[in-house]
Protein backbone atom coordinates (compact mmCIF):
# COMPACT_ATOMS: atom_id res chain seq x y z
CA UNK A 1 0.00 0.00 0.00
CA UNK A 2 1.45 3.41 -0.77
CA UNK A 3 1.11 6.08 1.85
CA UNK A 4 -0.69 8.80 1.45
CA UNK A 5 1.85 10.72 3.55
CA UNK A 6 4.50 12.49 1.79
CA UNK A 7 7.95 11.11 1.45
CA UNK A 8 10.11 13.00 3.94
CA UNK A 9 13.14 13.42 1.29
CA UNK A 10 15.18 15.59 3.85
CA UNK A 11 14.67 13.20 7.01
CA UNK A 12 15.63 10.66 4.98
CA UNK A 13 18.32 12.19 3.56
CA UNK A 14 19.37 12.70 7.03
CA UNK A 15 18.72 9.84 8.87
CA UNK A 16 21.24 8.64 6.11
CA UNK A 17 23.59 11.23 7.49
CA UNK A 18 23.06 9.79 11.01
CA UNK A 19 23.52 6.57 10.62
CA UNK A 20 26.79 7.19 8.66
CA UNK A 21 27.98 9.07 11.06
CA UNK A 22 27.90 6.50 13.32
CA UNK A 23 29.56 4.29 11.46
CA UNK A 24 32.37 6.81 11.31
CA UNK A 25 31.58 8.85 8.91
CA UNK A 26 30.42 5.94 6.12
CA UNK A 27 28.35 3.02 5.52
CA UNK A 28 27.29 0.29 3.59
CA UNK A 29 23.87 1.39 1.25
CA UNK A 30 22.95 -1.93 2.09
CA UNK A 31 23.19 -1.59 5.65
CA UNK A 32 21.96 1.55 5.68
CA UNK A 33 18.59 0.86 4.17
CA UNK A 34 17.64 -1.95 6.66
CA UNK A 35 18.73 0.36 9.18
CA UNK A 36 16.12 2.80 7.73
CA UNK A 37 12.98 0.38 7.72
CA UNK A 38 13.67 -1.08 10.85
CA UNK A 39 13.84 3.05 12.45
CA UNK A 40 10.60 3.53 10.36
CA UNK A 41 9.41 -0.23 12.23
CA UNK A 42 10.10 0.94 15.23
CA UNK A 43 8.75 4.46 15.08
CA UNK A 44 5.38 3.15 13.69
CA UNK A 45 4.61 0.68 16.25
CA UNK A 46 5.51 3.36 19.08
CA UNK A 47 4.09 7.11 17.61
CA UNK A 48 1.67 5.99 15.54
CA UNK A 49 3.74 6.45 11.69
CA UNK A 50 6.95 5.98 10.15
CA UNK A 51 9.65 8.44 9.68
CA UNK A 52 10.60 9.57 6.28
CA UNK A 53 6.85 8.34 4.83
CA UNK A 54 8.68 6.17 2.48
CA UNK A 55 7.01 3.19 0.21
CA UNK A 56 8.70 0.14 0.90
CA UNK A 57 8.82 -3.05 -1.11
CA UNK A 58 9.66 -6.64 -0.26
CA UNK A 59 12.44 -7.58 -2.27
CA UNK A 60 15.16 -10.26 -2.59
CA UNK A 61 17.21 -8.76 0.23
CA UNK A 62 14.46 -7.82 2.54
CA UNK A 63 12.30 -4.86 2.79
CA UNK A 64 13.64 -1.44 0.85
CA UNK A 65 12.23 2.03 1.22
CA UNK A 66 12.20 3.02 -3.10
CA UNK A 67 12.76 6.23 -2.93
CA UNK A 68 15.53 6.23 -0.12
CA UNK A 69 16.84 3.56 -2.57
CA UNK A 70 16.56 6.15 -5.10
CA UNK A 71 18.30 8.90 -2.69
CA UNK A 72 21.13 5.94 -2.02
CA UNK A 73 21.78 5.63 -5.80
CA UNK A 74 22.23 9.60 -6.18
CA UNK A 75 19.07 9.59 -8.30
CA UNK A 76 16.48 11.72 -6.31
CA UNK A 77 13.30 12.37 -7.87
CA UNK A 78 13.92 16.18 -8.52
CA UNK A 79 17.15 18.68 -8.27
CA UNK A 80 15.51 20.15 -5.39
CA UNK A 81 16.18 16.10 -3.37
CA UNK A 82 19.85 16.39 -5.47
CA UNK A 83 21.07 19.42 -4.76
CA UNK A 84 19.82 19.14 -0.52
CA UNK A 85 21.63 15.67 -1.57
CA UNK A 86 24.99 16.86 -2.50
CA UNK A 87 24.94 19.12 0.28
CA UNK A 88 25.35 16.38 3.02
CA UNK A 89 26.25 13.19 1.29
CA UNK A 90 28.52 11.50 -1.43
CA UNK A 91 29.42 8.56 -3.14
CA UNK A 92 33.09 6.85 -1.80
CA UNK A 93 35.26 7.17 -4.41
CA UNK A 94 36.91 3.73 -3.94
CA UNK A 95 33.25 1.94 -3.61
CA UNK A 96 30.15 2.95 -4.61
CA UNK A 97 28.19 0.76 -2.48
CA UNK A 98 29.47 2.96 0.18
CA UNK A 99 27.25 6.28 1.21
CA UNK A 100 29.81 9.01 2.96
CA UNK A 101 29.04 11.46 5.04
CA UNK A 102 30.16 15.36 4.30
CA UNK A 103 28.58 17.48 6.77
CA UNK A 104 26.87 17.74 9.95
CA UNK A 105 23.99 15.71 10.44
CA UNK A 106 20.88 18.36 11.13
CA UNK A 107 19.49 16.97 13.94
CA UNK A 108 17.05 19.20 14.01
CA UNK A 109 14.99 18.10 11.35
CA UNK A 110 13.70 15.18 13.85
CA UNK A 111 11.72 14.75 16.64
CA UNK A 112 12.79 13.52 19.85
CA UNK A 113 10.85 9.87 19.28
CA UNK A 114 12.30 9.91 15.74
CA UNK A 115 16.14 10.27 17.18
CA UNK A 116 15.62 7.72 19.91
CA UNK A 117 14.36 5.49 16.96
CA UNK A 118 17.55 5.92 15.19
CA UNK A 119 19.36 6.09 18.25
CA UNK A 120 18.13 2.55 19.62
CA UNK A 121 18.31 0.93 16.14
CA UNK A 122 21.73 1.63 15.70
CA UNK A 123 22.38 0.62 19.44
CA UNK A 124 20.70 -2.79 18.72
CA UNK A 125 21.76 -3.51 14.96
CA UNK A 126 24.43 -1.61 14.50
CA UNK A 127 27.00 -3.98 15.03
CA UNK A 128 25.59 -6.56 12.31
CA UNK A 129 26.78 -6.52 8.26
CA UNK A 130 24.68 -5.62 5.56
CA UNK A 131 24.33 -9.69 4.80
CA UNK A 132 23.21 -10.67 8.54
CA UNK A 133 20.58 -8.02 8.29
CA UNK A 134 19.27 -9.12 5.23
CA UNK A 135 19.12 -12.84 6.83
CA UNK A 136 17.27 -11.11 10.14
CA UNK A 137 15.04 -9.02 7.58
CA UNK A 138 13.92 -12.18 5.88
CA UNK A 139 11.90 -13.42 9.66
CA UNK A 140 9.79 -10.16 9.65
CA UNK A 141 6.16 -10.92 8.42
CA UNK A 142 5.80 -7.99 6.43
CA UNK A 143 8.63 -9.77 4.17
CA UNK A 144 7.62 -13.34 4.92
CA UNK A 145 4.19 -12.44 3.35
CA UNK A 146 5.85 -12.45 -0.22
CA UNK A 147 8.71 -15.08 0.71
CA UNK A 148 6.85 -17.58 -1.84
CA UNK A 149 6.50 -15.29 -4.79
CA UNK A 150 9.87 -13.83 -4.27
CA UNK A 151 12.61 -16.83 -3.85
CA UNK A 152 10.45 -18.60 -6.68
CA UNK A 153 10.93 -15.63 -8.95
CA UNK A 154 7.46 -14.93 -10.11
CA UNK A 155 7.81 -11.79 -8.91
CA UNK A 156 10.64 -9.31 -7.73
CA UNK A 157 8.96 -7.22 -5.82
CA UNK A 158 5.60 -6.57 -3.88
CA UNK A 159 4.51 -2.98 -2.59
CA UNK A 160 4.74 -3.53 1.44
CA UNK A 161 1.32 -2.49 3.81
CA UNK A 162 2.80 -0.83 7.28
CA UNK A 163 -0.03 -2.38 8.35
CA UNK A 164 1.72 -5.43 8.56
CA UNK A 165 4.36 -3.83 10.63
CA UNK A 166 2.41 -4.21 13.38
CA UNK A 167 2.48 -7.76 13.29
CA UNK A 168 5.08 -9.58 15.30
CA UNK A 169 7.64 -11.97 14.16
CA UNK A 170 7.19 -15.76 14.63
CA UNK A 171 10.20 -16.80 15.23
CA UNK A 172 12.84 -15.71 17.65
CA UNK A 173 16.46 -16.33 15.85
CA UNK A 174 18.42 -13.57 15.63
CA UNK A 175 16.05 -11.00 16.20
CA UNK A 176 16.99 -8.27 18.96
CA UNK A 177 14.12 -8.00 21.79
CA UNK A 178 13.72 -4.27 20.67
CA UNK A 179 10.17 -4.86 18.47
CA UNK A 180 8.43 -5.70 22.32
CA UNK A 181 5.69 -3.29 22.44
CA UNK A 182 2.43 -4.50 24.51
CA UNK A 183 -1.17 -5.34 22.80
CA UNK A 184 -2.41 -1.96 24.00
CA UNK A 185 0.76 0.33 22.73
CA UNK A 186 0.66 -1.33 19.29
CA UNK A 187 -3.87 -0.88 19.16
CA UNK A 188 -3.14 3.09 19.81
CA UNK A 189 -0.32 2.96 17.43
CA UNK A 190 -2.55 1.83 15.20
CA UNK A 191 -5.25 4.36 15.76
CA UNK A 192 -2.89 7.21 15.56
CA UNK A 193 -1.58 5.57 11.41
CA UNK A 194 -4.93 5.18 10.78
CA UNK A 195 -6.21 8.87 12.14
CA UNK A 196 -2.97 10.25 10.13
CA UNK A 197 -4.10 8.33 6.76
CA UNK A 198 -7.99 9.74 6.99
CA UNK A 199 -6.88 13.69 7.88
CA UNK A 200 -4.67 12.47 4.55
CA UNK A 201 -7.27 11.19 2.42
CA UNK A 202 -9.70 13.70 3.63
CA UNK A 203 -7.18 16.74 1.48
CA UNK A 204 -7.10 14.19 -1.39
Amino acid sequence: MKTLLEFDYKKAIQAINFLSTKEGGKIDKLKVIKLIWLADRYHLRKYGRPIINDTYYAMKLGPVASSAKDILGFNPSSDTEKQYLEKFLSLSALNKNVIKSIAEVDTDIFSKTEIEALENIYNEYGNLKAPVLIDVSHQFPEWKKFKKEIESGSSTRKIMNYHDFFSNPSESVCIKNIFNESEDELENSKYEYEESHQMASFWL
